[in-house]
């Protein structure tokens, strides 16, 4: 008896421990993806990677929440093919390195579709390594050229010759300037695709780039030169495909020279309303393309926005609705190709392959198709932020 006693004493401590570990969004993710006893081959095992910590979190914690208010749906809804779904979301803190090991991690949690990774330069890696798994991988985010140059990659978001060409083609067909300055970073592939694309296509738009600033990781504080010259060229409006932190820079530097063009960027500016220690009145009337405003009307946009709000107390921003998507995305294609989980991963890989090029996503980010290129076919959109919020554009 005392042996008894002895032993479920040792198992009370054990459970005790292995509960107390975790934290935040991630952990709750982690956790939730533990609870489920089924065994092993009942329940779709689906991993996601991304930052939730570091200086990209916005971007990640917004994937990782959307997803989870899809894979919550799916799962009371009856799952996939009647199997329901285990999450399981990784920090990589958007470094490479850390997202190849957790997607290792998810690999020893028996992770067999990978819905990330988050950003580009990370995904880049982790789809060399999903590749040579012949693992299904979607990402809603990652938009490098390279993030889907394997067969088994899809993504959700637009490529960055995408983005710079329709914001190009944005500009151009609704007029609004004529005369444009682009301020990119030169050591981020993510930046210099859109501005590569958007200089081609803006001479097809009538706009005449009259200033170009390149800045890099180590200078990403001072934007006066560039401003400067895109004062001095008399740009109308600068294009900022870059990211939200460096923007808020760029926009508070030019109203304290005095300078007020217009401002556009794409997906990397949601997230403007938000950063700390930036006076968001500056924000007012910057345009960013993007296929998701939350203040859309049809009554999945609503659903979807009332649901994050109460989850997490905030807006949802592109990168949610992006990462919403790709979990439905998912179901319909394994519910095209009556994917179980008993299959290989490779197996399963294979039907996603074809099943993604076989359904019609009627999504928050608009009605998508998928080319077996990965990448999806669906109309842009922009907005612009009035009143401290993002409203969508004609």
């Amino acid at each position: 008896m005392k042996k008894l006693v002895s032993f479920m004493l040792v198992a009370a401590m054990v459970v005790a421990t292995l509960t107390g570990c975790g934290s935040s969004d991630n952990a709750k993710s982690t956790e939730a993806a533990g609870e489920s006893s089924a065994a092993a081959g009942t329940t779709f095992k689906i991993g996601g990677i991304g930052p939730v910590t570091g200086g990209a979190a916005l971007y990640g914690l917004a994937v990782q929440r959307g997803a989870q208010i899809a894979v919550d749906e799916v799962n009371a809804a009856g799952g996939i093919n009647g199997t329901q779904i285990e999450f399981n979301f990784q920090d990589d803190e958007a470094d490479a390195e850390k997202s190849v090991n957790a997607y290792n991690s998810l690999k020893d949690w028996g992770m067999q579709m990978l819905m990330g990774t988050v950003t580009s330069t990370p995904c880049v890696s982790v789809a060399a390594k999903t590749a040579e798994d012949n693992m299904f991988q979607l990402t809603p985010s990652g938009s490098s050229v390279e993030c889907v140059q394997n067969d088994n990659a899809f993504r959700v978001c637009f490529s960055d010759p995408d983005q710079g060409k329709k914001s190009a083609q944005y500009i151009g067909e609704h007029k609004l300037a004529t005369k444009v300055a682009v301020i990119y970073d030169s050591s981020d592939t993510y930046s210099t695709g859109i501005y590569e694309s958007f200089k081609s296509e803006a001479a097809n738009q009538g706009i005449k780039v009259v200033a170009e600033g390149a800045f890099n990781a180590d200078n990403k504080t001072d934007f006066s030169v560039p401003l400067q010259q895109a004062q001095a060229a008399g740009a109308e409006l600068v294009f900022l495909p870059i990211y939200y932190t460096e923007a808020s820079l760029i926009i508070t530097q030019a109203n304290k020279m005095g300078y007020a063009p217009q401002f556009f960027g794409c997906d990397g500016l949601d997230g403007l309303i938000g950063v700390e220690n930036f006076d968001q009145s500056l924000a007012e009337g910057v345009m960013l393309l993007t296929p998701f405003a939350a203040d859309a009307q049809d009554d999945l946009t609503q659903k979807f926005v009332s649901a994050y709000k109460e989850q997490y107390g905030e807006t949802p921003i592109q990168f949610a609705a992006d990462a919403y998507d790709a979990i439905y995305a998912i179901k319909l294609a394994a519910e095209k190709e009556n994917v179980t989980p008993d299959m290989s991963v490779s197996d399963i890989c294979e039907a996603m392959k074809k099943g993604m090029t076989e359904i019609s996503l009627e999504g928050l980010t608009g009605t998508i198709t998928w080319t077996a290129s990965g990448e999806p076919d669906k109309e842009p959109k922009a907005v612009k932020i009035e009143n401290g919020a993002y409203t969508a554009m004609e």
